[in-house]
């Protein structure tokens, strides 16, 4: 019987089935962060037990964490954040599990951190406390975003009980056009379809635009399929993940290489195999996007017209005119006319070394426009590390951005440092909804290229409005 690449990586961690339509799922690998990584490892530790296999469990320092250049190893973003800091180090200390602390050569985003140790890889499962998770998909593994309990007990017994999800597989043919990146198709994909559109299913892009991308657009790509209402992501590992996984701490050792790769070479969808649904897109239809509501769902080319509320479906009416009234745009207008108070950079969506390298060809011999604040937070230490040997921060900081530390920093508000009450901000990061980056804050959803445009010009516009002739004055 033909199998879906899901329905193999089902088979290979299945340990036995509950008869009720979910089944015993073994965890390989645990990630955990100190945001929710602490509560898991208390948990665990005020019932008397430990993690099964400790040295399947990870845990990163990257959410609370200041981004301040030359934090010290308790500094946080937020008030009395330093006790998720120091309670998730202890728990982990005294759990005997990996702790990569801030002070850690590998620390980041937990997201970031994953692929680049080989901790994800091709057909391992990973779970960890956190919705992002589907990002490392893009590997081929079988990776869920859980709650900080469901993270207790995989700790506590190796397997997890998952109910089988439905699948759905999105085929992108063609290629995508040039200035057009992975987090535009993925907006594309929820503006097209609804940000339920894949109702929890397992979701498996494909196609020769998908093949073409590379392992941090991949990345990129699966990262948003939770904003997509996706179980989690997939992209079936070819040639070029296994030279990105080669060789990397936690991947399969030289010795096992040979054996693993003979498993993953299976780990593809069969021909005949049946998706619950299917979506076709041709890749040089997908335009650079931007989102102008308090949802992935309401996106728009950069150069496209807000819409109009009576011409969209009745049933989105209302959130489409509550979402413009809290973003303070108008149906029909264009965002061109936006005024920008801030940009971000950074974030588990677009905080890599190649969403820097692509920010940092817009912004070269450029300066941010007045009364504009910038940021970019590297995703890892190893992308900050690289990034700056390749002079990329300092392209950065010649233009008028800070350059921070790596963590999630400004993707997300939780008390502390934030934009200003009802600052217009064109973010890099997956997430819109009132309030996300502060009280009041108004958040565009766009590329590294779009962001880093709209920095220089002070308006949202596209990175192409900076070619030749078509600059706009700030």
């Amino acid at each position: 019987m033909a199998k879906t690449l899901f329905d193999k990586l089902w088979t290979m961690h299945e340990v036995a089935p509950d008869g009720d339509g979910a089944s015993l799922i073994a965890i390989d690998r645990v990630m955990l962060h100190e945001r929710t990584g602490g509560v898991a490892l208390r948990g665990l530790a005020e019932t008397g037990r430990r993690p099964r296999a400790p040295s399947r469990v990870f845990a990163v320092m990257d959410h609370i964490v200041s981004f301040r250049e030359g934090r010290g190893p308790n500094d946080a973003r937020l008030p009395g954040g330093e006790v998720f800091i120091t309670e998730t180090r202890r728990m982990a200390q005294e759990a005997g599990v990996h702790l990569i602390d801030t002070d850690d050569p590998r620390q980041g985003i937990v997201h970031v951190t994953a692929p680049e140790q080989g901790i994800a890889h091709p057909g391992v499962s990973l779970i960890c406390p956190d919705s992002h998770t589907c990002s490392l998909g893009a590997l081929g593994a079988f990776a869920v975003g859980v709650g900080s309990s469901e993270a207790e007990h995989a700790m506590a017994t190796g397997v997890m009980r998952i109910k089988k999800p439905a699948q759905m597989r999105i085929r992108v043919n063609g290629r995508l056009r040039p200035g057009v990146a992975a987090k535009d198709l993925a907006l594309h994909i929820i503006s097209a379809y609804g940000a339920g559109g894949a109702e929890r299913r397992v979701v498996e892009y494909a196609g020769s635009a998908i093949d073409a991308l590379s392992i941090e657009q991949r990345l990129t790509l699966c990262n948003l399929a939770v904003e997509f209402a996706a179980f989690t992501a997939l992209i079936a590992p070819d040639e070029n993940v296994l030279k990105y996984v080669e060789g990397r701490p936690f991947a399969p050792s030289a010795r096992n290489l040979d054996e693993a790769k003979a498993i993953w070479s299976d780990l593809y969808t069969d021909d005949e195999a049946i998706f619950e649904e299917e979506i076709v897109l041709n890749a040089d239809k997908i335009e650079p996007m931007i989102s102008w509501g308090t949802s992935p769902e309401q996106c728009i080319a950069v150069d496209e017209a807000i819409p109009v509320i009576n011409a969209l479906p009745a049933t989105k009416r209302d959130q489409a005119a509550k979402a413009m009234a809290y973003m303070d745009v108008s149906p029909g207008a264009r965002l061109s006319a936006c005024s920008v108070d801030g940009v971000f950079i950074g974030s588990c969506t677009n905080g890599r070394l190649s969403d820097l390298r692509e920010a940092a060809s817009v912004l070269r011999g450029r300066k941010v426009a007045s009364g504009v604040r910038a940021v970019c937070v590297p995703g890892s230490q190893g992308v900050r590390c690289q990034a700056e040997s390749e002079g990329l921060d300092q392209i950065f900081r010649a233009a008028g951005f800070e350059w921070g530390e790596p963590g999630c920093a400004m993707c997300f508000y939780a008390g502390g440092e934030t934009f200003p009450p009802g600052a217009r901000v064109v973010s890099t990061t997956n997430r819109n909804f009132e309030g996300r980056q502060g009280p009041g804050v108004r958040t565009h959803l766009a590329s590294p290229a779009t962001v880093a445009a709209s920095a220089v010009v002070g308006k949202i516009v596209g990175a192409d409005t900076l070619s030749g002739d078509k600059m706009a004055a700030p």
